[in-house]
């Protein structure tokens, strides 16, 4: 064996698992209702939590802006890459998270990167929920602080970490909002009401918060009233926004010296002028109302209600995102494949992402979704979940 090749046994120990499966490869765009092999399937695992990326308001933004701007920026913004889309965006969205400034990066996994590798150094310490994302997790790996992680929402952990923590020159405590892959919320008031006391920093990555908690979807700092008492909001403009990138929103030190210093920034070009506008466009659609999001969080109550009386286990979930937890990872694939010969795409998540023995169905309950689509996966859902001997 030589060169590559060992890399065929990795994927023979994939298959083995249960775990091998390519990414699915659409004919249609992002929508409820997709194509996918010549079939016309039901989506349920896309992050559009709000169907922004068809919003007719967005596309109309995103061809205005490629006409107006043309189709790229032409650099990095610090060289000369910086349009005037890219300044209104992020003064929209500091008003729209309710801070002093807001900075733009290509993704909420390079913005992440970028925070941390940038603000944490040797002799500081970064103190981090075990559930967080992986883009906070290899965002703490490239900086020089200590890394401690607190049980998963445990306070009487975190505090035990502080209390223990007082020889490090900066404390940053740093938790997802909404947990990706159960859909729980973080505590935030009984961790911002820690930081206060402990004098550590606050950062929240509201990746799936921003669009769904809070007035309009302003995020969980919003939602728990924080305003003024959390650093750092981090976010995505890839999942409840609809079209890609990521931001950090704080203050406008906090902006200023990531422009100068945050890797990711000062090294990636800068997002083609209709992505700007498109989600300036959504930031704008959510500030003029509510409406969506409301619907969004009807729909997720009373499909996560009938999946409980149906018998499934949606774990901790109080978000619109709903596993349905199944372990074993190649009875969670198998699950998922069934789905889709029913009509619905539900994609099963299993190791590494979550725990070897929590493989799971992750389903995502958006605004676009109508009473009849969610019916027809609830149908399907319990057919498999009969035929599985998952429900009885």
């Amino acid at each position: 064996m030589s060169g590559l090749d060992y890399l065929a046994e990795e994927l023979e120990q994939l298959k083995r698992e249960g775990r091998y499966r390519l990414p699915a490869v659409w004919e249609s765009g992002s929508d409820v209702w997709m194509e996918l092999n010549g079939r016309r399937v039901l989506q349920l695992s896309s992050n559009n939590y709000l169907g922004f990326a068809n919003h007719p308001d967005l596309k109309r933004a995103a061809a205005d802006a490629v006409y107006r701007y043309g189709a790229g920026s032409g650099s990095v913004r610090t060289i000369a890459g910086t349009l005037k889309i890219h300044d209104e965006l992020e003064r929209e969205l500091a008003a729209f998270k309710g801070t002093e400034a807001a900075l733009v990066f290509q993704s909420g996994f390079t913005t992440n990167l970028g925070v941390f590798s940038t603000l944490l150094q040797d002799g500081d310490v970064v103190i981090s929920d075990e559930l967080n994302h992986a883009s906070i997790i290899d965002g703490i790996r490239l900086s020089k602080a200590a890394r401690k992680i607190y049980r998963h929402k445990d306070m009487n952990a975190l505090e035990d970490v502080l209390r223990a923590s007082g020889q490090y020159r900066k404390r940053f405590i740093v938790t997802d909002g909404v947990f990706s892959m159960d859909g729980d919320i973080a505590p935030l008031p009984a961790i911002v009401e820690l930081a206060e006391r402990y004098d550590a920093i606050v950062c929240v990555d509201d990746a799936h918060a921003s669009g769904v908690l809070g007035r309009n979807g302003k995020g969980s700092t919003d939602h728990f009233n924080l305003h003024g008492r959390v650093h750092i909001q981090i976010g995505t403009l890839s999942k409840a926004i609809g079209v890609v990138g990521g931001y950090a929103a704080g203050s406008q030190a906090l902006k200023e010296v990531l422009i100068h210093k945050a890797r990711p920034f000062l090294f990636s070009t800068s997002h083609p002028p209709s992505v700007a506008a498109s989600c300036l466009e959504a930031i704008r659609v959510l500030r003029s109302s509510s409406e969506l999001v409301e619907r969004m969080w009807s729909h997720a109550h009373g499909f996560r209600k009938a999946l409980i009386q149906a018998g499934f286990d949606t774990g901790a979930s109080e978000t619109p995102i709903i596993p349905i937890i199944i372990g074993d990872a190649a009875a969670t694939m198998h699950f998922s494949s069934r789905l889709l010969e029913e009509g619905v795409f539900a994609q099963g998540i299993v190791f590494p992402t979550v725990a070897a023995d929590k493989g799971r169905i992750r389903l995502i309950i958006t605004a676009a979704h109508s009473q009849d689509d969610l019916d027809f996966a609830l149908e399907a859902l319990k057919k498999v979940g009969r035929e599985t001997g998952l429900i009885s």
